[in-house]
């Protein structure tokens, strides 16, 4: 017997459709054949244990919208999703539903600038400044005299791409970062959320810490520089069209905005507001730091050509296996990463997705070195979006997965603890 596939229509109603039937469906609105197959023939076992976490931890925790899938590097395991697209409509979000990924963008540029540098237009240890002039005469920001005046020197050594991608540059987002808010409050500026790449004082010299920003804007700056091609052209011909990632797109098309999620904001009473629907705006620049939308089902296609070392389901080569090994390995060597300090409290709280436990960076993604209780194995490949978005790939065992909420502030209590409900029993379910 087919076990019956639940949507949620509403605060308190479901309606009910069968896997074969949402399969069938699924076929009808593109998603792949293996999708749905996989969809259609994932039967009773663990799936509801799934379904009830998702379910029943939006319910709990108050989050309106979740979608989430799981997948070994040949097939999807799972797929869900649970709440209302917006709350004024009560529209039911969908697994094919689109998000703002933020963050979870830094990968696919990451995979991007890698692919040149395996073509041997530029490499991961020279000066970018020979392909980014403006990088050329980067300051470090030393402190601030007695009436508050920044003080500025140049910097020890010059920025390279391994810099960039490790989040060693010296570039910091002032949501984590003091010295960027005081260094803000010094100018009289405050960088908005929408921006890209902006020429800010480094806040220490490149490779002697790791900090989280806006590197990885950088990183698509250079990959536009040296392939000549806008980021959106070349993510779409080199990554996203060949991975069939088609619902992944910097340029949100607004024949799909019945698809797309609202965002929320939490309020000081606790209450979640809804931001302000509509179609977004065409960006004035591509960021490759955080400008992406795209669906579960897409970025599992990514997460998979990562477990698959580097190639499409059908053996072509997006990057090369010594390249997604270098991507997979620690590239920081004692520092830390992944702990960071709010500044912002409205957009995120404190970060530290592992507690107890140090982490490291490669190129792209944070490692853990040690397993999580009851989840990843060691060496898991993780990252994740502002509005509590989270993904990781387990390729000790075969084994990726997504989740997609649209709320802020980034790493929420709630948010977190779906997460954690959610990896616990993906564990339970298919590592049994």
């Amino acid at each position: 017997m087919l076990r019956p596939y639940f949507v949620r229509t509403g605060e308190t109603d479901m309606r009910t459709v069968t896997r074969r039937e949402f399969a069938a469906g699924a076929l009808a609105v593109g998603t792949s054949a293996h999708l749905a197959s996989a969809i259609a023939q994932s039967g009773p076992v663990g799936a509801s244990r799934l379904d009830e976490t998702l379910h029943g931890g939006i319910d709990r925790r108050g989050i309106p919208a979740v979608a989430a899938m799981v997948a070994r590097k040949d097939r999807v395991l799972y797929q869900a999703a649970f709440g209302t697209r917006d709350r004024e409509s009560g529209t039911a979000v969908k697994p094919d539903s689109m998000f703002a990924i933020a963050s979870m963008t830094k990968a696919i540029t990451s995979a991007a600038a890698l692919q040149l540098v395996e073509q041997g237009r530029m490499s991961l240890t020279e000066p970018v400044s020979r392909h980014l002039p403006e990088l050329a005469d980067v300051q470090v920001l030393e402190g601030f005299d007695a009436s508050g005046k920044p003080k500025l020197r140049a910097a020890r050594r010059p920025i390279t791409l391994h810099h960039l991608l490790t989040h060693t540059s010296g570039f910091c987002y002032d949501s984590w970062s003091a010295e960027m808010v005081r260094w803000e409050a010094a100018v009289g500026e405050t960088l908005p959320p929408s921006v890209v790449a902006p020429r800010v004082p480094l806040m220490f010299d490149p490779g002697t810490r790791w900090q989280y920003g806006y590197s990885v804007d950088w990183v698509g700056k250079l990959v536009e520089a040296v392939s000549g091609m806008t980021l959106e052209e070349y993510f779409r011909r080199s990554i996203l069209l060949p991975l069939g990632m088609v619902d992944t797109t910097f340029v949100f098309p607004a024949e799909k905005f019945d698809r797309l999620v609202s965002g929320y904001r939490r309020q000081d009473d606790g209450t979640l507001k809804p931001d302000p629907r509509a179609v977004p705006a065409r960006p004035v620049a591509f960021n490759g730091g955080g400008g992406l939308y795209s669906t579960c089902a897409d970025y599992v296609r990514f997460m998979q050509m990562i477990l698959r070392n580097g190639q499409t389901e059908s053996g072509k080569a997006i990057l090369r296996s010594a390249t997604v090994k270098q991507m997979s390995t620690n590239q920081i060597g004692n520092l830390v990463a992944g702990r960071l300090k709010s500044q912002r409290p409205a957009v995120t709280r404190d970060v530290d997705l592992h507690p107890g436990a140090t982490d490291r960076w490669g190129l792209g993604f944070l490692i853990n070195e040690k397993p999580y209780s009851d989840g990843r194995s060691a060496g898991s490949l993780a990252w994740a979006g502002v509005f509590n978005t989270f993904y990781w790939i387990d390729p000790r065992k075969d084994l990726c997965a997504v989740i997609m909420m649209q709320f802020l502030p980034f790493v929420d209590d709630q948010a977190v603890g779906l997460l954690r409900d959610f990896e616990r029993a993906v564990y339970a379910t298919f590592m049994r």
